[in-house]
């Protein structure tokens, strides 16, 4: 990508280059709800929470739920707004809130509790997991380190989002772009 301040990394995935040098973002694989002139804004989809799950997510929000609870994944979505929940899902459904970001046509991002309440009902989204915090970047500060080789970006699908292990998504979405882990450098070189 030549010019990435011209590129829209909306509904894209970051994946974090190994010489990052943000602890937080290491082996991170970022999906990107927004992107334009006025910033970044996207959830890390493969760091679990240690120690909770969804039915103490579920627990904590005073929603009622009956067992068996959905398997939902948590994550760390990154270091802002911690106490903030995300719900990334798949598009097919609508929240009664209406309004949740519709991130190109395969996937929605939702902040409101009624997505919550679905899922611990069985009645929300096929597929959806949910972060706690984000990441954000000011304007051209996300071009500048995809410049510095911080990052590299590819399509966000819903195989890479849904359905592999947390543990897998790093080297799934870099094998998406047909590169091995051991192919890394951590140095950029401009022809």
């Amino acid at each position: 990508m030549s010019d990435t301040a011209a590129t829209d990394l909306t509904g894209h995935l970051l994946i974090a280059m190994p010489d990052l040098g943000d602890p937080r973002f290491a082996g991170g694989v970022v999906f990107l709800c927004r992107h334009g002139a006025d910033g970044a804004m996207g959830v890390l989809i493969n760091k679990p929470l240690p120690d909770i799950g969804f039915a103490d997510m579920l627990d904590q929000l005073e929603i009622a739920h009956e067992p068996p609870v959905p398997p939902v994944p948590l994550c760390y979505g990154g270091p802002m707004d911690q106490r903030r929940g995300f719900v990334l899902h798949s598009a097919e459904y609508r929240g009664r809130a209406g309004d949740a970001l519709e991130v190109g046509d395969r996937f929605t991002m939702a902040a409101t509790l009624d997505v919550v309440e679905d899922l611990a009902r069985g009645n929300g989204p096929e597929h959806a997991l949910m972060a706690l915090g984000y990441a954000g970047w000011a304007p051209a500060q996300l071009e500048g380190e995809i410049a510095e080789n911080a990052w590299l970006t590819c399509e966000a699908t819903p195989e890479l989002v849904f359905d592999k292990t947390m543990e897998t998504k790093w080297e799934a979405a870099l094998a998406s772009l047909g590169i091995h882990p051991l192919m890394l450098s951590s140095t950029a070189g401009r022809a």
